[in-house]
């Protein structure tokens, strides 16, 4: 790393880097704040204000990519912690129209759907290792949990979606 490209305050973190992870780091955001973009933003620019002033020290304990997901994780879930409740049950019971387009049933419309069923922890799971590129140990630090407690939740995830897709492949039939 360039002495120039380090942050002031968190020496161990290059302005490449956090570039670089841009763009799965808003990703992660929006699925922590409901897929709603404008949240997301802040949450995201709250995340940037906390590395760059110190708040949130990386110590190179863990990788930078996981360190900056579980500042945006700690992030949400401070901000959002009375929203929570309310927001997964708007989510319950309304259908995303640009999400799903029922007059064309797919696979992967079919998986999504039923990742978003799944229970809270295995869907956070499920969507850092397939979306965000984060291996289970990674995500199981990111989720604050530990390795084997990530490694149950994955596995469970997996069980539960073969389940879901293999009954909805015998409804189909």
């Amino acid at each position: 790393m360039r002495d120039r490209d380090a942050l002031d305050n968190n020496p161990h973190i290059s302005r490449s880097a956090l570039e670089a992870m841009h763009s799965q780091l808003f990703g992660w955001a929006l699925s922590r704040c409901g897929m709603q973009r404008t949240a997301a933003e802040d949450l995201v620019q709250q995340a940037y204000v906390e590395l760059l002033s110190g708040n949130a020290r990386f110590d190179n304990k863990s990788s930078l990519k996981t360190f900056v997901f579980a500042v945006v994780q700690n992030l949400a879930k401070s901000r959002f912690r009375r929203l929570a409740t309310r927001m997964r049950l708007v989510q319950q019971y309304q259908v995303a129209d640009d999400v799903v387009d029922p007059t064309e049933p797919s696979a992967q419309n079919n998986i999504w759907i039923a990742v978003r069923e799944l229970p809270t922890r295995q869907r956070d799971i499920v969507e850092l290792v397939f979306c965000r590129d984060l291996t289970i140990e990674e995500a199981a630090a990111v989720m604050r949990v530990s390795v084997g407690t990530g490694r149950a939740h994955y596995d469970r995830a997996k069980k539960a979606l073969r389940e879901k897709l293999k009954e909805w492949s015998e409804t189909d039939r």
